[in-house]
Protein backbone atom coordinates (compact mmCIF):
# COMPACT_ATOMS: atom_id res chain seq x y z
CA UNK A 1 0.00 0.00 0.00
CA UNK A 2 1.46 3.25 -0.91
CA UNK A 3 2.06 6.50 1.85
CA UNK A 4 -0.79 8.65 -0.24
CA UNK A 5 -3.58 6.07 0.22
CA UNK A 6 -2.04 5.47 3.86
CA UNK A 7 -2.31 9.28 4.63
CA UNK A 8 -6.22 9.43 3.57
CA UNK A 9 -6.98 6.98 6.42
CA UNK A 10 -8.00 7.78 10.33
CA UNK A 11 -6.15 6.97 13.02
CA UNK A 12 -8.26 3.76 14.09
CA UNK A 13 -8.29 2.38 10.37
CA UNK A 14 -4.24 2.59 10.57
CA UNK A 15 -4.40 0.79 13.39
CA UNK A 16 -6.88 -1.41 11.89
CA UNK A 17 -4.20 -1.95 9.32
CA UNK A 18 -1.45 -2.37 11.45
CA UNK A 19 -3.35 -5.21 13.03
CA UNK A 20 -3.85 -7.16 9.32
CA UNK A 21 -0.62 -6.76 8.40
CA UNK A 22 0.58 -7.83 11.54
CA UNK A 23 -1.18 -10.79 11.44
CA UNK A 24 -0.50 -11.63 7.99
CA UNK A 25 3.08 -11.00 8.67
CA UNK A 26 3.02 -13.70 11.48
CA UNK A 27 1.12 -15.88 9.29
CA UNK A 28 4.04 -15.95 6.33
CA UNK A 29 6.70 -16.81 8.83
CA UNK A 30 4.94 -19.84 9.41
CA UNK A 31 4.19 -20.99 6.04
CA UNK A 32 8.07 -20.40 5.54
CA UNK A 33 8.91 -21.90 8.47
CA UNK A 34 6.95 -25.36 7.34
CA UNK A 35 8.34 -24.69 4.15
CA UNK A 36 5.04 -24.26 2.10
CA UNK A 37 5.74 -20.25 1.08
CA UNK A 38 6.75 -20.01 -2.47
CA UNK A 39 7.33 -16.15 -2.30
CA UNK A 40 9.39 -15.41 0.55
CA UNK A 41 10.04 -11.36 -0.66
CA UNK A 42 6.23 -11.20 0.40
CA UNK A 43 7.53 -10.95 3.74
CA UNK A 44 9.97 -8.06 3.19
CA UNK A 45 7.11 -6.07 1.38
CA UNK A 46 4.67 -6.70 4.56
CA UNK A 47 7.49 -5.65 7.07
CA UNK A 48 7.74 -2.56 4.83
CA UNK A 49 4.07 -1.73 4.65
CA UNK A 50 3.98 -2.46 8.69
CA UNK A 51 7.03 0.48 8.91
CA UNK A 52 4.68 2.89 6.03
CA UNK A 53 1.58 2.21 8.06
CA UNK A 54 3.29 2.90 12.14
CA UNK A 55 4.82 6.38 10.33
CA UNK A 56 1.83 7.67 9.10
CA UNK A 57 0.51 7.19 11.95
CA UNK A 58 3.33 8.44 13.87
CA UNK A 59 2.77 11.84 11.84
CA UNK A 60 -0.84 11.72 12.33
CA UNK A 61 -1.01 11.48 16.17
CA UNK A 62 2.26 14.27 16.53
CA UNK A 63 0.20 16.65 14.41
CA UNK A 64 -3.16 16.37 16.44
CA UNK A 65 -0.84 16.69 19.36
CA UNK A 66 0.56 20.13 18.25
CA UNK A 67 -2.44 21.32 16.71
CA UNK A 68 -4.19 20.23 20.83
CA UNK A 69 -1.73 22.19 22.34
CA UNK A 70 -1.88 25.51 20.91
CA UNK A 71 -5.04 25.47 19.06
Amino acid sequence: MDPKALRDLTVDELREKHRQYKEELFNLRFQNAIGQLSNTSRIKEVRRTIARVLTVMHEKETASARTGVRG
